[in-house]
């Protein structure tokens, strides 16, 4: 009897969606002992995944490997016993953790793909407000030579001369502090277990207790932290007012660790140079939300990982750790199901 292998992954929106060359792959590094069963039926991307389709819990009975966007409850309830590792296709895993917790099933994420598409977009959101891009599309707009608004009171920085802080010193983290310090910025970070420390050339990282003299610290200040128990809301109105005058925030984690409320305010009351924001505590965005109209707001819906290779590295990513798992070998990304990613 061959061992079972469900692929999960037809997502309604094409850049989420399984190529057919990504399947081969995984069906030549499982070989012929294997049954791989491709779902067809369309699967939640967005966010940490769905609830699961009636196909994908058929396809899941006596399962040993499941590859998913998260990983369904019927899924793991058709599996039974026979589940052993589980993948999911996107970074956060929180809506995954109470059905794996107890179940002695491995659980792998994606987070790892995503970092260098998203620290792109992190190093251009700031850039964004501080070379004063904003400033000129508004103008375009308005068909308005607006030279005299650069020259005769100019409020542009160098990113050389910006401190960086991020608050997250992950793989994705890690990624936008290797940017910033390539472009001159003195960069510092926080993270959950400072020893780990960061990338080659970064000033200074810390514990969560940290966190206050980061922001104080910031003239672009990054969210890149996995949302948690400990994170969730960890960005709130007293942080969020230690910011220089004039920093930039920049969210890529989730919409849950910043207090949008607070940062509006400080956004209106001229405190804060801008926020590049790709995600928001409401998916999607409420088109009465006034982070639409807002002009020192850049909004993203939640697509700042999205690039023509994330294939690639998903692909990559589930290949190498399928031949991890036949030879017995510790499998990469694995999930901290206590800390939550």
């Amino acid at each position: 009897m061959k061992r079972r292998l469900v692929v999960d992954l037809q997502s309604p929106r094409a850049a989420w969606r399984i190529p057919p060359i990504s399947v081969a792959a995984i069906r030549d590094a499982v070989g012929p002992g294997w049954e791989v069963v491709e779902v067809n039926a369309q699967a939640a991307s967005d966010g940490d995944g769905g609830a699961g389709t009636p196909e994908a819990v058929a396809a899941a009975r006596g399962a040993e490997i499941y590859v998913g966007y998260g990983v369904p409850t019927g899924v793991v309830q058709a599996a039974g016993a026979a589940l052993r590792w589980a993948h999911s296709g996107t970074a956060g895993v929180g809506a995954t953790l109470p059905q794996i917790r107890g179940t002695g099933i491995i659980l792998t994420n994606s987070a790892a793909v995503h970092a260098e598409p998203l620290a792109d977009w992190a190093i251009a959101g700031a850039a964004y407000f501080a070379r004063g891009l904003d400033r000129m599309v508004q103008a375009q707009r308005e068909r308005r030579w607006a030279k005299a608004d650069f020259t005769d009171t100019p409020r542009e920085r160098e990113l050389r001369d910006l401190r960086m802080g991020v608050y997250g010193l992950g793989g994705l983290g890690s990624a936008v502090a290797r940017r910033g310090i390539a472009l001159g910025m003195r960069v510092a970070g926080v993270r959950r277990r400072p020893d780990h420390g960061g990338p080659q050339g970064i000033g200074w990282v810390g514990g969560p207790d940290d966190l206050p003299r980061l922001v104080r610290e910031s003239d672009v200040f990054v969210i890149a932290a996995p949302q948690t128990t400990a994170t969730k809301g960890a960005v709130a109105r007293d942080v969020l007012e230690r910011l220089p005058q004039d920093a930039i925030v920049v969210n890529l984690s989730r919409g849950a660790l910043l207090d949008e409320t607070a940062l509006l305010q400080l956004l209106d009351a001229g405190r804060l140079r801008g926020a590049a924001l790709d995600v928001f505590a409401t998916e999607p965005l409420p088109p009465e939300h006034p982070f639409w109209a807002h002009p020192r707001v850049l909004v993203s819906p939640h697509a700042a990982a999205v690039t023509d290779r994330f294939w690639e590295r998903e692909t990559d990513l589930i290949v190498s750790n399928i031949r991890r798992y036949l030879a017995g070998a510790p499998l990469a990304n694995v999930v901290d199901l206590e800390a939550g990613y």
